[in-house]
């Protein structure tokens, strides 16, 4: 067995297994938190308020725009473009339908298509790592896990793009080998919010939902 068929084999689907596994895990323990239960009559819906607070979260607020431009812009860009290259680049259509989905497939970027969607994830993660240690807020509450998930994030893209021509074997195996340690380090960390993020902020529109102070 090659280093390559290593990585993209066994290493890839344990890597894969501790993602899913640790990530339910911490997934369901959330939910199992629950909160402390509300004796006094509800004055509107928790369901409704859990939505509506995830989807208004998605629009920012024109009264933080002025502050946070810059994260907003970097925001947007970086997940955006990450979430397109994840699931519309050519090779990781092939991977996936080949790997995982057992040959269901759906049409890829483009190239021109793929090359702005890297652009923007590059570009977008840059801008939110250069805020965190420039702003002075986000330098005092980021901790070495805040800055060691955005660095693993970009080798994993910037390995991609070396492997993308396929000329080498050893490019794509430093890349696969690189995804497996991301997907081993995710669940442990913040980059877990790719998944929480809905509760967290579910959790808040739901208690002030059923207060009535959520239209």
């Amino acid at each position: 067995m090659s280093f390559l068929e290593f990585v993209e084999g066994p290493l890839f689907y344990f890597s894969g297994t501790i993602f899913v596994l640790a990530g339910l895990w911490r997934i369901i323990g959330l939910i199992r938190m629950g909160r402390r239960k509300d004796i006094s009559p509800p004055k509107g819906s928790a369901a409704s308020g859990f939505f509506k607070e995830n989807i208004r979260h998605f629009f920012p607020r024109r009264v933080f725009t002025r502050w946070i431009w810059m994260q907003i812009i970097g925001g947007y860009a970086f997940h955006l473009g990450l979430f397109a290259l994840l699931l519309f680049a050519a090779p990781h259509v092939a991977f996936l339908s080949n790997r995982i989905l057992g040959g269901l497939s759906w049409p890829a970027l483009p190239r021109w298509g793929f090359i702005i969607a890297a652009e923007l994830a590059f570009g977008g993660l840059i801008v939110l790592w250069v805020r965190r240690f420039s702003n002075p807020v986000l330098r005092l509450i980021s901790d070495w896990d805040d800055h060691i998930g955005s660095w693993l994030t970009f080798i994993v893209m910037l390995t991609g793009m070396f492997a993308l021509q396929q000329s080498h074997d050893i490019l794509r195996a430093i890349h696969m080998l690189m995804v497996d340690i991301w997907l081993l380090y995710f669940p442990f960390s913040r980059l877990m919010h790719t998944f929480t993020f809905f509760l967290s902020r579910g959790h808040t529109g739901a208690t002030y939902g059923r207060k009535g102070m959520i239209p």
